[in-house]
This record gives structure tokens, sequence and C-alpha cells, in this order.
């Protein structure tokens, strides 16, 4: 189908921004003129030009719009954020005809940009590849909507299903390999935020940064309720924003927040509130065993990594568990992902 076809660029296109476009959705657009694409672009970088704005750009001849196509994943803004709304370019432009992947599910769009194009006497067609445009958009979606972070769990686990041996202090056995390790730092600059547990911090003593691929580094974000870690931890470096959750009153320092909640009381769901009002749309939580159990038993995960190693440890700290029932569907038309990665010979 001519249309699909074109939409598939839009997503493709769109994936270029995923690193830099939060809290933004990432979006793409192709402009055609007599079955020819003569424009495209994609949402770069949050706060510049949305993707319409690049496709429209990238035209060499204005004239041809007046008798063009706009494909777009996401439906066009049409409200005044950092940039003008992309419904208003769009008329001014006399684009005629509107071709939208899904509807935003931003509040202060939500169907507006559609009548707004609508009422400018445009031809607009919406849902095609709708769920492709909408996973594109998965962790938007669930910001948006459930008012928490998408969320990633992560762990590595031996072939007999541990994660490390028992310890109170030595170096956590290695159960990544070089490319898997390459593949986590990808995941990293993917995320707004990481997030260890106490333990980790202490026996790992991990900084949480992207090392082994090109991106910024994630928010960090570590549990420690009595503030008993070290401050020569690598996460006090004060290198990187780092959100420390304790119960606690402990004043700010370079780069270092302390935030106090009861942990008496789900501290997990004090704790996305706290991340959704700070704007923290995607969450990697690469703590041990026991932070990610709690969140699989909160239900509070999207999608979960996990990286099987050959070799077994025989005894240790048992890697986390996901009940065989669980719910696939987190909302309407989008589903929760487990992938697994295992080790090549």
């Amino acid at each position: 189908m001519e249309e699909e076809k074109y939409m598939r660029r839009c997503i493709e296109l769109a994936g270029n921004g995923l690193c830099n476009v939060a809290p933004n959705p990432m979006v793409g657009a192709v402009i055609v003129c007599d079955g020819r694409i003569i424009g495209e672009g994609y949402h770069i970088r949050c706060g510049e030009a949305h993707a319409e704005v690049n496709a429209i750009r990238s035209v060499k001849d204005e004239s041809l719009l007046k008798r063009s196509t706009i494909y777009v994943s996401l439906e066009p803004c049409s409200h005044y954020g950092k940039t003008p709304p992309c419904a208003d370019l769009i008329i001014e432009k006399q684009i005629p005809r509107i071709v939208i992947g899904c509807q935003d599910p931003f509040s202060k769009v939500a169907g507006r940009g559609i009548q707004k194009l609508r009422d400018a006497g445009r031809e607009v067609i919406i849902g095609v590849l709708e769920k492709e445009c909408q996973h594109l958009i998965r962790r938007f979606i669930i910001f948006n909507t459930l008012h928490r972070p998408f969320i990633t769990l992560k762990w590595a686990e031996s072939a007999d299903h541990f994660i490390d041996i028992e310890r109170t202090d030595g170096k956590p056995v290695i159960l990544s390999s070089p490319l898997s390790s390459m593949l986590v730092h990808k995941k990293r600059a993917e995320a707004d935020a990481i997030m260890v547990g106490r333990r980790t911090a202490l026996l790992d003593n991990p900084s949480l940064t992207v090392r082994n691929w090109y991106g910024h580094n994630p928010i960090r974000i570590v549990l420690d309720r009595t503030l008993s870690l070290p401050k020569d931890l690598q996460i006090f470096d004060g290198d990187i924003p780092t959100l420390i959750f304790t119960e606690k009153e402990y004043p700010a320092e370079r780069n270092i927040t302390y935030i106090t909640i009861d942990f008496s009381h789900n501290p997990l769901m004090q704790i996305m509130e706290e991340l959704y009002q700070r704007k923290i749309q995607s969450l990697l939580v690469e703590g041990g065993s026991q932070l990610l159990q709690s969140f699989i038993d909160n239900d509070l995960w999207d999608e979960v990594f996990i990286e099987k190693c050959p070799s077994k440890l025989y005894s240790g700290v048992k890697a986390p568990e996901i009940s065989d029932n669980f719910s696939y569907s987190i909302k309407e038309h989008f589903e929760r992902q487990i992938w697994h990665y295992v080790h090549q010979d």
C-alpha cells in the first residue's frame, strides 16, 4: 500500500532522534508530490524544529507543496511550546493532504492539531500504521497516560539463573560479553535515568555512565534509605546529576539531590511520582535482584532485557522471576516485551 510505504519511511526517519528528543516524542515526516518524495525530516533535538518543519525546509521548490501530501508519524502539534504549531505551518504552506500515523496522547494536542487542519479545509487521514507509530513513541505514551517513566529492567544471569555469587565485598561475577556490555551502554544512552539500589552501589561502586557507546549520561538514581553509603563512591563524584532517595533530610550537594520519601508505604510509587514531576520520561533499572524483583512485583515495568550467559554458578543470588501469567497489555494498543540476549560461541 502506497500510504504505508511512506509512513514506514516516517518511522525510519523518526528513529534517528532516539537519544536527543526527550521529553518530546520521536517524529518523522515525508512530503510526496506526484508519487515522488520531495522532502523529508525528523525531530532532531528537543527545543529545535519539529519533523514537519524540517521536511518542509528540505523541499527545493515550495510551489509543489500546494499539490503535495505530507506524511507524519504523529499528529502535528497545535500549541505554542518551544516552537510554533506545526499545524499552522502546514496550513500556511497550503499543503492540501495530511496522512497521520497516530493521534498525540499529550493533553495540549490530543486531536486539536487534526481538528485545526480539518477546519482549514485540509484532507486528513489518520491511523496509517497506527500500532507501529504508537510503538515508536511508547516512552512518550506511557509517560503522558500513566504519569510515570517508561521502565526498562535489565539483568544478566547464568545458565542456572543466578546473577552473582553471595558476597560482602570484591568484584561481581562477569556474566556479560564485550558485545553485550556495549549494548547495555547503548540502552543507558537511550534512557533519561538509571537506577540501582544501595547494595549494588556499595558492592560494585558503579559509575552508571555511558562509556562503550556514544551518547549522554543518564541521571543517576540511588536508593539509600538510611544514608549509609560512603561518600567516596563514584555516584557521589558530582559529575552527573544524581538523585538519592532516602528517609532522612540532607542538604543538596554539587549535582546531588537528596529526596525524602516514606519507605514504609510503597516507596516505588512515591519515586515514580517524583520522577514524573521531574519530567524523567524513561528509566533503566540495573539494580540487584531485590530491587528488580520489587519492580516486577509492583507491576512496574514495560520491557525487560535478560542476558543469558552459558556458564553456571551453582549457587549465589537468584535472578529475578516474572510469572508466566503476567499480562502483556499495559496500555491499549501497547504490549510489554521481554527480550533475551543469548551469548554466541
